[in-house]
């Protein structure tokens, strides 16, 4: 009896211990199993954050290719006498001593006018503005004997010198300076002879300057051609050229005589780029 006794004490103890070890695998298992779940997890992680880091010099990439428009240029159209419509880039309408021509359809947003004399300021003529229209005169544009300048975002219109002869005083008359979004400027003398401030325009580094020189009221071809040598625009062009109120406020012939470096000669109704 002792001995069957034995071996069963002894087979009990046997399977204790087998299931001990079985119980032992299982828990390594397990954690083996929870291990290797971490390291798939921060593996994915890992794959996320390379994959984010790729994209980024993407994304960088075509933030920097955008690129902004440079502004376009003004287009001008020269009416005859000293009459000019221009158009900004910004679709502003600027009208400039309006008396020539018949292209006021257009609703202004600037009108300026640069002496009280008819041939300059037929405002009336302008009949559509838009319902912020400015108008200038040579009343606002100087104060208390300083010229002006006006910035009005789409153009800067500084007001300079006119003048000087016995039917256009200094204090009732300018010329204007227009500079546009793209920063090219345009120079209109208005009626005027040589003024002082002309001398000191070459700083401004105009583009296009518009002449008076009928000769009669205001300075002549040659008086016009010194100006223009002092202010030294890259671009001279000769206008209020005719003394008549009928007929074609222009002179082909007279415009061909004005004998300056860069001259461009605008026939009315014609229309340039302000490049």
């Amino acid at each position: 009896m002792r001995k069957p006794r034995m071996i069963f004490i002894c087979a009990g103890l046997l399977a204790l211990i087998v299931l001990g070890g079985c119980s032992n695998r299982g828990q390594l298992t397990q954690e083996e199993s929870s291990s290797s779940v971490r390291q798939e997890s921060n593996m994915a992680v890992q794959e996320r954050e390379e994959d984010a880091g790729e994209s980024s010099p993407a994304e960088v990439e075509n933030t920097d290719s955008i690129s902004l428009e440079e502004p376009g240029p003004a287009t001008l159209l020269y009416q005859g006498q000293a009459s000019i419509r221009i158009v900004t880039d910004e679709g502003k309408v600027i009208y400039i001593d309006p008396y020539a021509g018949d292209s006021y359809e257009l609703p202004a947003d600037l009108i300026l006018v640069t002496h009280s004399h008819f041939d300059h300021s037929q405002i009336d003529k302008v009949e559509k503005r838009n319902k912020d229209c400015q108008i200038i005169t040579y009343r606002e544009a100087v104060q208390d004997g300083e010229h002006r300048i006006f910035d009005l975002g789409y153009v800067r219109v500084e007001a300079v010198e006119a003048g000087y002869n016995a039917l256009h005083d200094v204090s009732d008359c300018v010329g204007y300076v227009l500079t546009f979004s793209n920063g090219r400027s345009v120079y209109v003398t208005g009626d005027t002879s040589k003024t002082e401030q002309m001398a000191l325009m070459s700083e401004m580094e105009i583009d296009y300057a518009f002449f008076c020189c009928d000769g009669v009221y205001n300075m002549g071809l040659e008086e016009a051609a010194e100006c223009a040598d002092l202010v030294g625009a890259k671009h001279n062009i000769p206008y209020h050229m005719t003394t008549t109120t009928t007929g074609r406020q222009f002179d082909r012939e007279l415009a061909e005589q004005f004998d300056v470096e860069n001259l461009l000669i605008v026939e009315d109704g014609e229309e340039i780029l302000v490049e």
